[in-house]
């Protein structure tokens, strides 16, 4: 096998993944594929949709067509000739809870369709189970992955090794640790459908993130049963390089018409809030009035431009290397995806560990949430452990960060910078300056050009959890330097209750404190007054 990462962006990566029918490109989406029902004929997937891959059932294959697709091969089958992936009848298992094939028959009836991707019998966790059954399903998995890789004959097809043991997070790491010690060309998150009906996106980061950090890095990670495009970017940012959907088609039954954001009932809209193909030339009224089977495709062949256009739209942000921000839009789209988004602060240090140190553009910060980002904890992390102040440093002078960027070059920095030339050069060479900002906290004048710091847009007024987080980097900072003295230029306006902060932890430390206010004081007192508090601390 062969996966060659092109680009990174959080834990997302685009890459090369080459399989015996051709190379596709990753982050990749598989449309699943029903021959007994397909809306959409498979080669018009790939011809007009521009799909790569698609997914179909094994296990139904050989239940309902029995030798026919072993006859014509699979892509010839499915009439389909790019990449095509089998699953095995597990998900038939967790629904019914058995199915009349052993692993031995549907492992040699993948190898006999010629499958570029194909899947082991694994034994689903499920969702609402016991932690006795979650460990035997994860036992169970296991086992059959060691027997599998002494049975398998073709070498040419990338086998999948799924992870087990649903919610019960050491179990998912257990076995995920376990299969990444067989040699599995992929490895595949199970039993996550139902979290994700239940709308549970927050446990998934956890069962997405509890397999990452224990399997090969250098594997891709499929996620079975992806489903709405909403929750793409989502998947994509915890490192899920390929998953699949039948959504497109299930939706189009139920009549319901997918958006990047959400999902409407085609009875529900009056105009189409999409320029597809399909929807630039009609309206809701007329789609409505089609006959069923019409009706039904034209909704599952907009759903699925949907999703492609999604799926592109991460690619690109993974390559701008704003794939944060595209991941906030869509959070905001529903609050279980906020929700999921919020719970990404629990992983931050593995995020980071593996995200990009520099990109070709800035970040926008929005609201606390960034405070995730790896940029943020990054800088965090290498301020405390590679940063000294300087020796001689006896004053902190801390000022509020501005809207123009790089802070010093600020109008409103000028002030400042002209209290500090009244002084003596001795007295100045005694003085250090920092600015407080978010969300990076403390950003020490001599690092002010270093990227990030000065490549970002923060958006005001900032809200309490990033005040407070700030306001917690100036304590720590504190806490942690030789200062005898922190003066504080106070801007109240965005910075509530930031005086109040710092000063507890000078004075917790034993640390002389004080401040000005820029609005208290006015413009033209500003710099008199700091002159003042600055000439009395250095003469102490």
């Amino acid at each position: 096998m062969s996966f060659e990462v092109k680009e990174k962006d959080l834990l997302a990566r685009i890459g090369k993944l080459k399989t015996k029918s051709g190379t596709v490109e990753t982050p990749l989406l598989f449309p699943v594929v029903n021959p007994s029902i397909q809306l959409i004929p498979s080669k018009q997937l790939k011809d007009e949709f521009g799909f790569e891959a698609v997914i179909t059932n094994a296990y139904i294959l050989k239940k309902r067509y029995q030798n026919k697709p072993v006859e014509q091969g699979v892509h010839h089958f499915l009439g389909f000739d790019g990449a095509v992936m089998t699953d095995s009848g597990a998900y038939q298992i967790l629904v019914y809870g058995n199915v009349g094939v052993t692993q031995a028959e549907i492992v040699e009836y993948q190898e006999q369709i010629g499958s570029d991707i194909a899947t082991i019998l694994d034994i689903p966790t499920g969702w609402k189970v016991t932690r006795e059954h979650a460990e035997a399903t994860v036992m169970e998995t296991l086992e059959r992955a060691k027997i599998f890789l002494k049975t398998k004959t073709r070498d040419d097809i990338l086998w999948v090794g799924p992870v087990q043991g649903g919610r019960h997070l050491d179990l998912v790491a257990k076995s995920a640790v376990a299969m990444g010690k067989m040699p599995f060309q992929i490895h595949a998150l199970g039993s996550p459908t139902e979290v994700m009906e239940n709308y549970r996106y927050d446990v998934l980061v956890d069962m997405i993130l509890a397999a990452k950090r224990n399997l090969p890095a250098e594997r891709p990670l499929h996620l079975f049963g992806a489903g709405h495009p909403a929750m793409f970017a989502l998947a994509v940012a915890l490192g899920c390089d390929s998953f699949d959907s039948a959504a497109y088609a299930l939706y189009a039954r139920e009549g319901r018409y997918m958006t990047e954001n959400g999902t409407w009932s085609l009875s529900e809209l009056d105009y189409f809030p999409c320029q597809c193909p399909k929807c630039a030339g009609t309206t809701p009224k007329t789609v409505a009035a089609l006959p069923k089977n019409d009706k039904e495709a034209f909704l599952a062949e907009h759903n699925l431009y949907v999703c492609i256009a999604e799926l592109r739209r991460i690619k690109q942000s993974v390559r701008d290397g704003r794939l944060w921000e595209h991941l906030e839009m869509r959070a905001h789209g529903h609050p279980a995806l906020f929700t999921a988004l919020k719970k990404l602060k629990n992983h931050v240090d593995f995020i980071e560990k593996y995200a990009p140190a520099a990109k070709k553009s800035g970040l926008f910060f929005f609201n606390s949430a960034g405070l995730a980002r790896p940029e943020v904890v990054r800088y965090r992390n290498r301020l405390r452990e590679r940063y000294t102040p300087p020796q001689d440093a006896r004053v902190l002078l801390l000022v509020p960060q501005s809207r123009k960027k790089p802070f010093h070059k600020a109008q409103e920095f000028n002030k400042v910078r002209q209290a500090i030339q009244r002084l003596s050069e001795t007295q100045s060479s005694l003085i250090h300056i920092c600015f407080y900002a978010a969300p990076f906290g403390v950003v020490p004048l001599e690092l002010d050009e270093v990227y990030p710091l000065s490549q970002h847009e923060t958006a005001l007024p900032l809200d309490r959890e990033t005040i407070d987080y700030v306001a917690n980097q100036l304590s720590e900072y504190v806490e942690q330097t030789h200062y005898g003295v922190v003066v504080l230029v106070h801007d109240p306006q965005n910075w509530r209750d930031i005086v109040k902060l710092c000063g507890a932890t000078c004075r917790r430390k034993g640390v002389s404190f004080d401040f000005v206010d820029v609005e208290a004081e006015g413009g033209k007192n500003i710099l008199t007054r700091l002159e003042l508090i600055l000439r009395k601390h250095l003469s102490e």
